[in-house]
């Protein structure tokens, strides 16, 4: 049994002859400890499929398995840095964070709720900002409050949905680090949804696509055959990082040409003719 399944996923949304079918027949399966990237193109249904893991969203037919159990609602062991920042306008960066702690370790002292936070908040090189609202910040700022927070409640697993878009490279890549490090500490299962190729080979044990949408599907798998702990300055010396990178790539590029050339989206553009531009200014 694996640690978290997805079973013949189907979603759709509307109904009838507005129906659209945005991911269809997924499978999915993770095992304990393991990092897995998803990566995609906009719009694909990446977003869909990590409500779906997070219990946010229902699929339309099919099965979610978290340890062996349906999966019917949201739950902090599941913890989801969301692209969006999700902040309580209204509460500083120390009590986005707190609230959240509070929630995963409802029996613990203040003083261990405010060690934790401060700790979380200094590892996103917040210190600073700590007691400012999300009005007062920088959007990448906001990113990482958010990525603070989630790692804070000591999630059993974390899903990414492409977290780390709005940083600027530098932060980017550490976060990227600190990630890794927490999850290296105790194995926690890890999701990333991306669309860089680079950072889901970085960071994961194997790549899987997803294949456009509408009905939209996965696609096969990219084992990454590189050793822990990887340098990112050496990746690039890297063959077996130059293969699996290109091998990525090519595959995108195929099922982006093959998404294009099966279009039969028709846009007709309207009957304008231009306007009289010979005014009277008496």
């Amino acid at each position: 049994m694996a640690y978290l399944e997805l079973n013949n996923i189907n979603k759709t949304y509307g109904k009838g002859a507005s129906a659209t079918e945005v991911l269809s027949d997924i499978n999915l399966h993770i095992e304990e400890g393991e990092f897995v990237a998803i990566v995609g193109f906009s719009g694909s249904g990446k977003t869909t499929l990590v409500n779906l893991i997070n219990g946010l969203l229902k699929p339309t037919s099919g099965e979610v398995l978290y340890k062996g159990k349906k999966v019917e609602g949201t739950s902090h062991e599941r913890g989801v840095i969301f692209q969006n920042y999700s902040l309580l306008p209204w509460l500083t960066v120390y009590q986005n964070v707190a609230i959240a702690v509070k929630e995963a370790f409802p029996k613990e002292s203040k003083k261990f709720i405010d060690e934790r936070v401060k700790e979380y908040v200094d590892m996103v090189s917040l210190t600073p900002a700590l007691n400012k609202r999300p009005k007062e910040l920088s959007g990448g700022m906001k990113q990482r409050v958010a990525v603070a927070r989630s790692l804070a409640m000591d999630p059993e697993m974390i899903i990414m949905d492409e977290p780390l878009g709005a940083l600027d490279a530098l932060t980017r890549g550490n976060l990227q680090d600190e990630i890794l490090n927490i999850w290296n500490k105790n194995k926690r299962t890890a999701l990333l949804i991306t669309n860089d190729v680079d950072e889901g080979i970085y960071m994961a044990d194997r790549i899987i696509p997803l294949r456009p949408g509408p009905n939209a599907t996965l696609g096969p798998e990219f084992k990454i055959n590189i050793d822990r702990p990887r340098d990112k300055t050496a990746l690039n010396d890297n063959i077996e990082f130059k293969k699996t990178r290109n091998n990525i790539i090519e595959y995108l590029m195929d099922i982006g040409s093959e998404r294009t050339a099966n279009s039969d989206v028709v846009y007709e553009l309207p009957d304008l003719e231009p306007k009289d531009l010979r005014w009277d200014f008496k």
